[in-house]
């Protein structure tokens, strides 16, 4: 039996905690403040608490995931996705203490996670590519000279970034300067480094994925092909598998152009190369996320493949379980059940979840890492569940989807069930035709979308600890603030309220100011961009409710909730 950490919370942990559970494997929780009584934390073998309530302090923080993993004895570190799962200086960390990490190899992640050099690395197989650059760009002057030359619209890309953070879309040539300097800023912030680098952006293109596995000495085995052009903000809603309306000579062409780029590497583990596909028919290699996917339920639900179970596989020495593509049987769809309100532009809304009814029947998974009176945490990911349905046929996988996403029932926070219930019955989606693309969600469906009622505020997540003494031994005792609150430590008193002031310009949801767009006493019109915020991983411009002369009362660097005052507007 082997001891494995999940460095990682939420969804994905339940599901490396499931996957532990069947191969026989013991699973070791960590968790952040907030996340102290998490699904996460009450399915594992056991749990380590990381001290924290940011992520920089907790899941991005390689010296309190390494103690936790010492302190418990582990033998093997997942990654899971997001936070560190693609970041070479934590795998090689790993390896150093003598652990086993499950992914691949630092210099894999190292080669593929920086997209300049997965760029040259697709060119030397002669994969399929559009014009762009393949060093970074010193600043906004050489962005702008790129999108001169080539034309618009252009994509500026965090070299280092993914999932959508760090990538902006520029159709004017007076705003590739401003987006430059936004991607910069929100790679800083996502991933530690800024660096960009530009290519032609594809219009109106879809988003096709290919998942490989590998086992680290240059055998690489494609099991299978997606779609995943339901987004926005570049963030994926839906996905689907296998990839709809491909020709033959398409899905040949991007499975063996996955094969021979991982294949170069050497690579080790799952994986997933990325393509556009224009309307035109235009290929271009995109980027290779070095982990495992949100999406890869579908590609396990039409081959029979257990993609964490292979990892565990390749990472201890046992090899892949497959050595061809399997033939996909049938057809499955995913849904990201996100905490967010599509009336209000996929605004975060984390909250309670005070209801939560979950659909079953033949054909439909439900993984989760949210149970009914948890909360989704504004400090962490959006993510409520995966809802998951497959089908012997695409047309008959949408009807189980329609009947599942009526059974579903999430009250607390604002979700984004009503897009997805209104997505399955657009034409250009559910016919044969599949005529959505990227874009598709914020350019057709997001104006017929109604806003949702705003969950209530959320208490304070932090722990106040305590030394205490068990059986001879000082221990530290962590106890939420609002238990504390009960005892009569910190309570408030209840006072009448003062109805809302209408000068007062309040955060449309929580996270940290990034910037002020104005400066201070400016006059601006109403609608006018003033500030920029963080919200739950994406960026979040706030325009001026009324017109009048601002003044701040936030500063750049402050974290607001939902509803905060961010400004005056006199």
């Amino acid at each position: 039996m082997k001891k494995i950490l999940i460095a990682n919370r939420g969804e994905i942990a339940v599901r490396v905690i499931r996957a532990c559970a069947e191969a026989g494997h013991h699973s070791i929780a960590v968790y952040a403040d907030q996340d102290a009584d998490a699904m996460h934390v009450r399915l594992a073998d056991e749990a380590a608490g990381l001290g924290g309530t940011t992520a920089a302090t907790t899941y991005l923080s390689i010296d309190a995931l390494l103690d936790a993993a010492k302190r418990t004895g582990a033998d093997a570190v997942h990654p899971g996705y997001g936070f560190l799962s693609e970041s070479a200086e934590f795998a090689r960390a790993v390896e150093d203490a003598g652990l086993v990490w499950i992914g691949p190899a630092p210099a894999s992640i190292e080669a593929l996670g920086d997209k300049m050099t997965a760029r040259r690395i697709a060119q030397r197989v002669g994969a399929p590519l559009a014009a762009g650059t393949d060093q970074p760009l010193a600043g906004p002057a050489e962005a702008v000279a790129f999108a001169e030359q080539h034309g618009l619209p252009i994509a500026i890309k965090a070299a280092f970034g993914g999932g959508g953070r760090g990538l902006k879309v520029v159709r004017e040539l007076a705003e590739v300067a401003d987006a430059f300097d936004a991607a910069t800023r929100e790679a800083i912030a996502a991933f530690g480094r800024g660096e960009c680098f530009v290519e032609r952006f594809l219009e109106s293109p879809r988003h096709i994925e290919v998942q490989v596995l590998g086992d680290g000495r240059g055998t690489v085995v494609v099991v299978g092909d997606r779609d995943c052009s339901m987004q926005r903000r570049n963030q994926k809603l839906i996905e689907e598998a296998p990839a709809p309306g491909l020709t033959e000579e398409q899905r040949s062409l991007i499975h063996q152009a996955s094969r021979e780029i991982c294949a170069e590497v050497q690579y080790r583990g799952a994986g997933t190369v990325e393509f556009l596909l224009a309307a035109d028919g235009t290929i271009s290699f995109l980027e290779v996320n070095t982990r495992l996917q949100v999406e890869h339920p579908v590609t396990e639900e039409v081959t029979g493949v257990d993609l964490v179970r292979e990892q565990f596989r390749i990472a201890f020495g046992e090899g892949m379980s497959i050595s061809a593509t399997p033939a996909p049987v049938g057809h499955a769809f995913e849904f990201r059940i996100n905490a967010e309100d599509p009336g209000r532009g996929f605004l975060p809304s984390p909250g309670l979840v005070e209801t939560l009814r979950v659909p079953g029947g033949p054909g439909v998974r439900w993984d989760s890492g949210i149970e009914a009176g948890d909360v989704v945490q504004p400090a962490f990911d959006s993510m409520i569940a995966k809802l998951i349905v497959h089908a012997g046929t695409r047309d008959d996988a949408l009807v189980r989807a329609r009947r599942a996403l009526r059974e579903l029932m999430v009250e607390g926070p604002s979700t984004v069930i009503p897009f997805d219930r209104l997505a399955l019955d657009e034409e250009a989606f559910a016919t044969a035709t599949f005529a959505v693309h990227t874009q598709w969600i914020e350019s057709t469906l997001l104006p017929r979308l109604e806003p949702q009622l705003r969950p209530a505020p959320l208490a304070d997540a932090a722990l106040q600890r305590f030394p205490v003494e068990i059986d001879g031994r000082r221990v530290m005792l962590g106890l939420p603030l609002t238990l504390l609150a009960g005892f009569g430590q910190g309570a408030t008193v209840g006072s009448d309220a003062p109805g809302p002031d209408l000068r007062e310009l309040r955060a449309p949801a929580p996270g940290t100011i990034v910037r002020w767009l104005v400066e201070e006493g400016a006059e601006v019109a109403e609608g006018t961009p003033v500030a920029v915020i963080d919200a739950m991983k994406m960026e979040t411009t706030v325009a001026a409710h009324r017109a009048g002369t601002l003044s701040a009362r936030a500063d750049v660097g402050s974290a607001v909730m939902a509803d905060g005052l961010l400004a005056v507007i006199l």
